[in-house]
């Protein structure tokens, strides 16, 4: 044995030494762990959980979240063509569930009031309505509020009434008048879906059962000039209801506070230049005066007709070059 040496252990009531990189040690380092583990938690997406790519920011809350919020599919993610095909294959029980959550969803309107509303109805149909209105215990409005649940037109197509436009922003039932009639002649309320007006209307009320944001959820809107055919105030009323805001000042395009805005259009295409864009000035079109056109960065010009146009068929259309 070499001399009296030490032995190389500690007693059992000693603490281990902590090492530079813990809280508990000493070192520079000493708290870099928690400290880079707290940022990575705040860049972190609050929806997908991923490292934030591309931050957005929706407007009207500080919410920060990545850009796969335009809601991509895997179909989006592949460069291949045989892939692709197989993705977008149907799925066989898909027609089978989309019933069964309608079927689901329909039952559950119907569990509350009903209030119906006329748009463009004759004096004898405004009539019917009201015996259907009698009949069912539901209310029968002559203005939109909030409240509306179906919003009856006389034919197969909508229009471009207030009431009815408010409706599609809404997510009301759009329906035939034949649902009126089916109504009152087997004295029940019937299933509202053969009788809905297609496209807008129901890609509406979808997006509302599905509790997705409404069709101007982050653009703003300036209204410059007159308006005839659809008076401004009205214009205005479509834009809170869809979920807009109003500029109560012309945006300036080449200012850098209006280009640095970081917030997104939900509904614009993925793939389009426009989901960048979310000020819109709009022009009475219907008028021969043509404004100086408009097209920079975040701010874009566009007739009110294209605004009416989005409105019914519940869509951020795309705007000519």
């Amino acid at each position: 044995m070499p001399g009296n040496r030490p032995p190389k252990v500690r007693s059992g009531n000693e603490p281990h030494p902590a090492p530079s990189m813990d809280p508990g040690g000493r070192g520079a380092w000493a708290h870099s762990r928690a400290a880079l583990a707290g940022l990575e938690k705040l860049l972190r997406c609050s929806r997908c959980t991923d490292i934030l790519r591309e931050p957005v920011c929706l407007g009207g809350c500080e919410h920060i979240f990545c850009s796969n919020i335009f809601g991509l599919r895997p179909v989006d993610y592949t460069d291949s063509e045989n892939m692709k095909s197989l993705l977008l294959l149907p799925d066989k029980d898909e027609s089978s569930s989309t019933s069964h959550c309608s079927a689901v969803n329909t039952g559950q309107r119907r569990d509350g009031p009903l209030v119906l509303i006329g748009s463009g109805l004759s004096s004898e149909q405004q009539k019917m309505l009201s015996e259907l209105a009698t009949m069912l215990k539901a209310k029968k409005c002559a203005e939109f509020d909030s409240a509306v649940t179906h919003v009856i037109v006389p034919g197969d197509t909508v229009q471009s009434t207030l009431k009815c436009m408010l409706g599609i922003l809404s997510g009301c039932w759009i329906l035939k008048f034949e649902w009126v009639k089916a109504c009152l002649q087997r004295k029940k309320c019937e299933q509202e879906e053969k009788y809905e007006i297609r496209e807008g209307p129901r890609r509406s009320r979808l997006n509302r059962e599905q509790l997705l944001p409404k069709l101007f959820d982050g653009c703003y809107f300036y209204f410059g000039g007159t308006f005839k055919h659809h008076p401004k105030d009205n214009l205005i009323k479509l834009v809170t209801a869809a979920g807009g805001q109003i500029l109560s000042r012309k945006p300036k395009p080449d200012s850098d506070v209006t280009q640095s805005i970081n917030t997104v259009a939900y509904h614009a295409k993925p793939d389009s230049d426009q989901r960048f864009c979310t000020q819109y000035i709009i022009y009475e079109d219907l008028c021969n005066h043509r404004p100086e056109r408009v097209r920079q960065g975040k701010v874009w010009m566009a007739p009110s007709s294209w605004f009416i146009d989005c409105v019914m068929s519940f869509e951020l259309l795309p705007l000519d070059s």
